[in-house]
């Protein structure tokens, strides 16, 4: 019965990527080309999200300073959700709501891209950090599930929504993880020409 449930979850995970290939593969083009965009023109990448999605925000900063899995130079990337001083600091003497978005204010400028993971689109404090980006004349690239809640709302059509096409929060950080994964790839391809595979060429793996 346990193995069985857990071939399941294999199976689903494997089949909801198999059908957001398709679906998402042009926004998450458009989704590389900004951020592509933003470090080259000298701009960075600010990320944030909570919980399992502050973890992914840390993952792709430390991808994108460090190395996705070949060697090139250092790329501009902060995590908003990196910092436990600032973000209790903030939370203790604010409002939690306005965590990433005095973050944003205080770092971000036009050009930059924030990145936002949400499994709801309705965490409070990430919707205010878009707000805040907006106010910075910031790109947002957001990534969400189900229907993108709130968060949707506050798009501009200048912004990259990666919807993935679930309420299973489990399900869409899986693919979030991918997407991320994919927009690294994707810049490093532009950066450093295509690979002959998509083979993990780290020499130092994780």
């Amino acid at each position: 019965m346990l193995l069985q449930r857990i071939q399941q979850q294999f199976i689903d995970s494997a089949d909801l990527k198999y059908q957001c290939a398709q679906s998402l593969a042009p926004v998450v083009e458009a989704a590389t080309t900004a951020v592509l965009a933003s470090v080259t023109g000298g701009g960075k990448v600010l990320s944030c999200g909570n919980g399992a999605s502050a973890a992914a925000a840390q993952h792709f900063a430390a991808s994108f300073i460090g190395r996705h899995e070949r060697e090139r130079p250092e790329l501009a990337a902060f995590s908003l959700s990196a910092d436990a001083s600032v973000i209790t600091g903030l939370t203790n003497d604010f409002d939690a709501r306005v965590v990433f978005a005095r973050q944003v204010r205080a770092l971000g400028q036009a050009g930059d891209v924030l990145l936002v993971l949400s499994t709801t689109g309705n965490s409070p404090n990430v919707v205010a950090a878009v707000e805040a980006a907006h106010e910075r004349d910031m790109t947002v690239v957001a990534l969400t599930g189900a229907r993108g809640g709130r968060l949707a709302q506050q798009l501009r059509d200048t912004d990259v929504h990666i919807c993935v096409p679930t309420d299973v929060p489990a399900r869409i950080l899986e693919v979030q993880h991918l997407v991320l994964h994919c927009i690294c790839d994707g810049v490093d391809a532009q950066l450093l020409g295509l690979p002959d595979t998509l083979s993990n060429e780290m020499e130092n793996p994780a």
